[in-house]
């Protein structure tokens, strides 16, 4: 990824959707060549000279101190999410990018995350690193995402199940809003760390094999999903509308923990009991396999777990 384009392209696409009209400015005279804001129009309402903003806009955001970046957020109408990504950029840029590049997130979780995930009853669990990837899970939250794991020799990348394999999209009901959720995701996570190999080479490898991932991506959209409804068709129990929460482990820096759960008395609620019985049967069936593979990945306790 090319961090003085991305600045550019967010910033293009940001005042690409606000009108003239919505920020009180006329809109008669010449004909407009691009949509929504043009660059003079965001430098005035952020009360910047035109040369400097578009210098600013070309990769030069660096440089810019938090109240000029303030400026430009006011200015482009951004939401909280969007803030703290253009902030992010603004940042990355000012360091080396040797230190970022490694910079690791854990492969694996401590003893202790594993026994809270295995303790929720009636919940399914994972938890995931910023590039998607499931690091553990509770046997509840093995079954539920049960279809994306087609390779027995690791877990799955989310982004890559919903972007390469057929199945997501009858797995996902909703699959043009998960998309549009994981690709926000994966733009925010690149904020702060545009270096970072396992996340430019994610980036690279959907775009070069997905139409859909290469045309989200493109809109530099960016959004902090932290709960909702995650709408299934589960391949063994049918339908599940399930609530979605995520968690920070102040303990895994860098990984989320999601939890899904249903409402009482509803037929989702039903369907994720019987997945439990289902995923019970699995563990069952995998501790007579000795050559199963397991739905647990923990790292062995230190002293500082």
């Amino acid at each position: 990824m090319d961090h003085r384009r991305d600045i550019q392209e967010f910033l293009v696409s940001r005042r690409a959707r606000i009108s003239p009209r919505s920020v009180g400015l006329p809109v008669a005279g010449r004909k407009r060549r691009v949509p929504g804001l043009r660059r003079e129009e965001v430098a005035a309402l952020a009360g910047l000279s035109i040369d400097y903003y578009i210098r600013l806009e070309r990769g030069a955001l660096t440089r810019a101190s938090d109240s000029v970046l303030q400026a430009i957020a006011r200015a482009l109408r951004l939401d909280a999410a969007e803030q703290a990504h253009l902030i992010d950029l603004a940042r990355a840029g000012r360091s080396s990018p040797a230190p970022r590049s490694r910079r690791t997130t854990p492969a694996a979780i401590a003893p202790q995350l594993q026994t809270v995930l295995d303790s929720l009853v009636g919940v399914a669990a994972l938890v995931r690193s910023p590039t998607l990837d499931v690091i553990a899970t509770n046997p509840l939250g093995r079954a539920l995402y049960s279809v994306a794991y087609t390779d027995a020799r690791q877990a799955p990348n989310l982004a890559r199940f919903t972007f390469l394999n057929p199945q997501a999209r009858q797995f996902w009901r909703d699959w043009d809003e998960v998309a549009d959720d994981f690709i926000a995701h994966l733009r925010a996570a690149a904020g702060p760390t545009p270096y970072e190999q396992p996340l430019t080479h994610l980036v690279g490898e959907l775009s070069t094999r997905s139409d859909a991932f290469r045309r989200l991506w493109a809109r530099h959209d960016v959004r902090a999903c932290v709960r909702g409804t995650k709408r299934f068709q589960h391949p063994v129990v049918g339908v599940l509308d399930l609530r979605y929460d995520l968690l920070q482990p102040n303990a895994e820096p860098g990984l989320t923990m999601i939890t899904y759960t249903a409402e009482p008395g509803t037929v989702s609620h039903d369907n994720l009991t019987l997945l439990a019985s289902w995923a019970a049967s699995q563990d069952n069936d995998t501790e007579h396999d000795p050559a199963a593979p397991t739905t647990r990945t923990t790292r062995p306790p230190s002293r500082r777990d």
